[in-house]
């Protein structure tokens, strides 16, 4: 079995998302399409899986030209996708996910796909309970289990887009273990990615995009500085985080304890003007929950927190933002934005006009030029949707006030590439000089050690240990992560 895909072009109005694109994959191989955020990747998988039609171009699997108007024809051919949110109904259990659209006509076969599902376990290491209620589910299971569905439809080609984003390093390495097994029994794998350490660690080629087209492939592996001067169309230099001189407290933090979906008990921190301060632990231990109750959306049940010498304890969320805290939160499309608007509706929302009518043409103006300050690829009326995830956090970026006391951020270059992940820092590096004190979240240890002058360390709901970023190093943070204190 063997992928062409020749002359693909999609356009959304003036935007080309993909000009022109030519792809060769073979059966057995794991292959990499690696670009920027907004490079064109995920609009040429969509077309590849039914998602998107294409304007232009053609698809071929052994050189017989297909017809796929949506995801059934696609899946009928042997192409199925997973999406980085995995397609999964929470309600019902895994065995009743699994069967959805099984083949074999109205009457469904539960004993047979039972069995089938428990064989694809077995044979890849899948580690879920057909019983379970699929909502109980990590992320990283299910991938497994949308894994096993695909192929239980008759999926040949697996396309894998952007698959490690808000899974554990743990779950990314048993992910990546199943690919080399899929690719070991003859499917082809596309694994879609902004991230040039996954692809060397595990691709076999490379297709490189940018701007819509494609800008290089490379049989891996290559040096990594060729990836990313294909990518960017130049040698990335990120610069050393500037020195910066602490302030006074502007978030005191005493004995504070929140109830969310994890508990947090008797966190006690201060955070100076201008300090960056970095949360690291395992996801669900604590980091979250801290975040919100600091922004005010979630009331402390005990302790107190004081902004500027303020006590906001139990205040409204209103409260907390007059005071100057801002939370970004790691769902922008969930909690931070509106799909459906248009960037310049999302600017003219957080605009200090408070007329009843709005001015549009004067509102179009501004978003032009802010579109332009900030660096965003699209216009005006872009819809969010339209967006890559690192556009829409520079729209995040982009809407908030230019006064910020403290900043309260979960994984701010989650899913962003090199180049869009330095800009985010950079605007942020840049807030912290005007005394803006810097709290935030990460998966990454780099990012922690990076920019962070502190680190705070969550382990079951309480804080075990504040680092110096300075003194200490990923292995010795990762020990601390895992519980297990010098």
């Amino acid at each position: 079995m063997t992928l062409t895909l020749r002359g693909i072009t999609k356009s959304y109005g003036s935007l080309r998302a993909n000009d022109g694109v030519d792809l060769d994959v073979a059966a057995g191989e794991l292959h990499g399409l690696l670009g920027e955020n907004g490079a064109g990747k995920s609009t040429l998988m969509k077309v590849l899986s039914g998602f998107v039609r294409a304007d232009a171009g053609e698809v071929a699997i052994d050189g017989r030209v297909l017809s796929m108007a949506s995801p059934r024809d696609a899946i009928g051919a042997g192409i199925g996708m997973l999406h980085q949110d995995p397609l999964v109904f929470g309600p019902f259990t895994v065995l009743d996910n699994f069967l959805l659209a099984s083949p074999g006509g109205a009457r469904l076969d539960r004993a047979r796909g039972r069995e089938q599902l428990e064989d694809a376990a077995q044979r890849y290491g899948f580690t879920f309970d057909p019983d379970a209620v699929a909502r109980t589910l990590t992320v990283g299971e299910r991938q497994q289990l949308e894994i096993a569905r695909l192929l239980w439809l008759g999926a040949r080609l697996l396309i894998f887009d952007e698959p490690t984003t808000g899974i554990s390093a743990d779950q990314r390495d048993k992910l990546f273990d199943i690919l080399r097994r899929l690719a070991a029994d003859g499917l082809m794998v596309i694994f879609v990615s902004h991230k040039l350490e996954e692809i060397e660690q595990l691709c076999e080629r490379v297709t490189i995009m940018r701007g819509g087209r494609v800008a290089g492939r490379e049989d891996m592996p290559v040096p990594p500085e060729r990836l990313v001067e294909l990518m960017f169309g130049e040698i990335l230099v990120i610069p050393d985080r500037p020195p910066a001189t602490l302030g006074p407290t502007v978030l005191n933090v005493r004995d504070a304890g929140f109830s969310d979906r994890v508990e947090v008990t008797d966190v006690s921190i201060d955070v100076a003007e201008a300090e960056v301060l970095g949360l690291a632990g395992l996801e669900g231990s604590g980091q979250r929950t801290f975040l919100r109750g600091c922004a005010g959306l979630i009331a402390a049940d005990r302790g107190s927190i004081l902004v500027d010498g303020t006590d906001v304890t139990k205040r409204s969320y209103r409260a907390f933002r007059d005071a100057g805290v801002h939370l970004l939160p790691a769902g922008r499309l969930e909690e931070g934005l509106v799909p459906g608007l248009t960037i310049a509706e999302h600017f003219e929302l957080v605009s200090a006009n408070r007329s009843f009518f709005v001015d549009w043409g004067a509102a179009d103006s501004s978003a032009r030029e802010r579109i332009a300050s900030d660096s965003i690829k699209g216009t005006t009326a872009s819809t969010l949707e339209s967006l890559s995830g690192g556009n829409q956090q520079r729209l995040l970026l982009a809407m908030l006030p230019s006064h910020v006391r403290v900043l309260l951020m979960e994984h701010p270059t989650r899913g962003l590439d090199i180049e869009s992940a330095a800009w985010v820092w950079a605007q942020l590096l840049e807030r912290r000089t005007n005394g803006t004190g810097i709290v935030f979240a990460s998966a990454d240890l780099d990012e922690l050690l990076r920019y962070s002058d502190r680190i705070a360390v969550f382990f079951e709901g309480r804080i075990i240990e504040v680092v110096a970023a300075a003194a200490t190093d990923s292995e010795a943070l990762g020990h601390l992560i895992g519980g297990r204190r010098k």
